[in-house]
């Protein structure tokens, strides 16, 4: 009975492991079956997943609005999407440069990679009638564009519908109608007016006058530009018609835009007109808020004043100024000549006047023979004169925040013969001179007399002169001779850029003992001088059927006097109505001394060069440049002027 149940027992428990192995194996075969099949609906998933992936990425690639051109190492173009063809209409051909596309695309594509981060790694193209805001990947050679038209025509509206404040001056209003009828001064202002009126009808501006000799003008930035692209001939008209009337009024504007503060506009738009006018007038200064000055007109020698009223308002306000200050410091301009000396001299007389100290600065270690001698002189005939002439190195210890100081013959700080007193924190300037203003100006001066009619700086402080206290000392014999010394040297011995007024206070110097015979022993001019400057008239190039240019070596360096000499001689030669001499200076940069006899208007042409001046008499100097390279500057200048008459 018992073995009975054992066996029973042995066969019903193998097969219950049989059952359970089965059941195992079939679990087994299931799960890789299910295995398998998620595996291969895995696989086909991805599979599909990265063909769609790589077609999508293929299609953006070639159908996305994206503009795409890769080009080789010699700015050749390769490829390019569809999108590019059809917004630009451009299909690429063989050897098709990128130039051929646009010169600027060009130009964005060859900009170094420290300067593409300085101005950015995008910029606005325009590439036919559309803009395109451009990227440029030029590690991989790869361009892409976005067409931004819409964007690029909002931002144009918006620029050329900005507000515009313009001021309108007649330059010597007053000094032409003081002896005029009240028949002709009516006549004189309807034209003037309605001149004026058609002309910003045309432009699309509104203009009021507000004044006899003065118009306000309210315009768009973009009506602005127009009329700066036809050059403001309203100047023109005026001053021809007037002119042939025997009545030669000349206007001058200053144009602001760029902020929408009304209020700053017209502040800076009166500053413009101030430039304008401390350039000699007949002229028109637009700038935006932040931009450099753009300048128009300015083509004629400013006109001499007819009153002496403005002489004596500066020597009064002077005079001023001297009493609430501890003492004075006069400079003039580096490389002295004998205008700075003789004005500085006068100025030093004029504090003494006053009972204020005053010391002049001069750089002994770089004269001209005839501005030593001078001082030799001075030095033996002033003795007290001489103990005021003062170092860079003395007149730094010397300012104070009290210390009134003076700039003669020159308006650019960076000129001046010490130009790190501006740094001393003295906020009271005077500024006297008789060149046309540049850009370059102090800020806020408490005084600014420049009159760019004057023959030099020399007359304008005589002048001022015969206005200070007469129980004072008045000028003495070597400041007298050294002050039309610096007038017969500007004018050329009386010959240029000299006036009525000229001729007054040349007579008062002589009144007041300067002697003429002592004058020409300081300029004599000494053999090798004459010799080096005949050397560089040796190199006259023709520019043009009337434009003289003459350089020296490049390692050579030649006094900036004997420069000027030179530029002076060739006026004299026939058919010679503007003359330009190139040389290396002893500071080493290069050096253009310019002139003309007034139908070349060299101040612009030295301008667009770095420099300033007179309308006749300009110069500039250029760092890091050799004679050749300004040689080639400046005939490139000369040449464009040309082409654009």
């Amino acid at each position: 009975m018992l073995l009975s149940i054992f066996i029973v027992g042995v066969i019903h428990g193998a097969v219950s492991g049989y059952i359970q192995a089965i059941l195992v194996v079939i679990s087994l075969i299931l799960f890789v079956y299910l295995f398998l099949l998620l595996g291969e609906k895995a696989g086909k998933y991805t599979t599909d997943l990265q063909y769609r992936i790589d077609r999508g990425t293929d299609n953006s690639f070639v159908e996305y609005p994206l503009g795409i051109l890769l080009y080789d190492e010699d700015r050749q173009v390769q490829w390019v999407n569809p999108y590019f063809v059809e917004k630009t209409g451009l299909e690429p051909i063989y050897s098709m440069n990128i130039a051929d596309i646009s010169p600027e695309l060009l130009s964005f594509v060859t900009t170094d990679e420290e300067e593409d981060a300085e101005h950015g790694s995008s910029k606005t193209i325009k590439i036919g009638h559309k803009y395109y805001l451009v990227q440029v990947q030029r590690e991989l050679r790869v361009i892409y564009l976005f067409e931004i038209t819409q964007y690029s025509e909002m931002e144009n509206r918006y620029e050329n519908n900005r507000s515009v404040i313009g001021q309108v001056y007649l330059d010597n209003y007053a000094e032409i109608t003081q002896s005029m009828s009240d028949r002709d001064v009516s006549n004189l202002d309807n034209y003037v007016t309605n001149e004026l009126t058609n002309w910003a009808t045309h432009e699309k501006m509104y203009l009021k006058r507000i004044d006899d000799d003065h118009f306000f003008i309210l315009a768009y930035s973009g009506k602005l530009f127009n009329a700066e692209e036809q050059g403001f001939k309203v100047l023109d008209t005026i001053r021809e018609y007037t002119s042939q009337q025997n009545v030669p009024l000349t206007l001058s504007m200053g144009f602001s835009y760029g902020v929408d503060d009304l209020s700053v506009l017209s502040e800076e738009a009166q500053k413009n007109l101030n430039l304008a006018l401390g350039r000699g007038g007949d002229q028109v200064v637009v700038r935006g808020i932040g931009e450099k000055a753009r300048f128009y007109g300015g083509n004629t020698d400013p006109m001499e004043k007819r009153t002496r009223v403005r002489a004596r308002m500066i020597s009064e306000a002077l005079q001023e100024l001297l009493k609430d200050s501890d003492q004075v410091i006069v400079m003039g301009h580096n490389h002295p000549d004998m205008d700075v000396i003789g004005s500085s001299l006068g100025i030093r007389r004029i504090a003494a006047m006053n009972n204020t100290p005053c010391k002049i600065v001069v750089d002994r270690k770089s004269l001209h023979t005839d501005v030593a001698r001078l001082l030799d002189l001075i030095k033996k005939e002033d003795p007290e004169a001489d103990k005021d002439i003062i170092t860079s190195d003395e007149s730094n210890n010397a300012v104070t925040s009290n210390t009134l100081l003076v700039m003669v013959d020159h308006s650019k700080q960076s000129i001046s013969i010490n130009p790190k007193l501006f740094e001393q924190g003295s906020e009271k300037i005077v500024v006297i001179d008789h060149h046309r203003r540049g850009e370059e100006f102090p800020e806020n001066p408490m005084l600014i007399y420049i009159e760019p009619y004057a023959s030099s700086t020399s007359e304008l402080i005589t002048e001022m002169l015969e206005y200070q206290p007469k129980n004072k000392k008045s000028i003495d014999k070597i400041e007298a001779t050294s002050m039309l010394a610096g007038i017969t040297v500007d004018t050329k011995s009386f010959s240029l850029r000299t006036g009525t007024r000229t001729f007054d206070a040349a007579s008062y110097l002589r009144s007041v003992g300067a002697d003429e015979t002592l004058i020409q022993e300081i300029l004599k001019e000494n053999v090798n001088s004459f010799i080096e400057r005949n050397h560089l008239i040796e190199s006259i190039t023709m520019v043009g059927d009337n434009m003289a240019v003459c350089f020296g070596e490049n390692d050579k360096n030649y006094d900036p006097v004997i420069v000027a000499q030179a530029a002076d001689t060739l006026l004299s030669l026939n058919g010679v109505e503007a003359s330009f001499v190139i040389s290396k200076r002893p500071d080493g940069r290069v050096g253009i001394s310019a002139r003309s006899l007034g139908k070349v208007n060299v101040q612009v042409i030295m301008e667009k060069m770095g420099g300033g001046g007179h309308l006749s008499d300009a110069a500039t100097q250029i760092p890091d440049a050799s004679v050749d390279d300004a040689k080639e500057q400046l005939i490139e200048v000369l040449s464009d002027m040309q082409n654009n008459k």
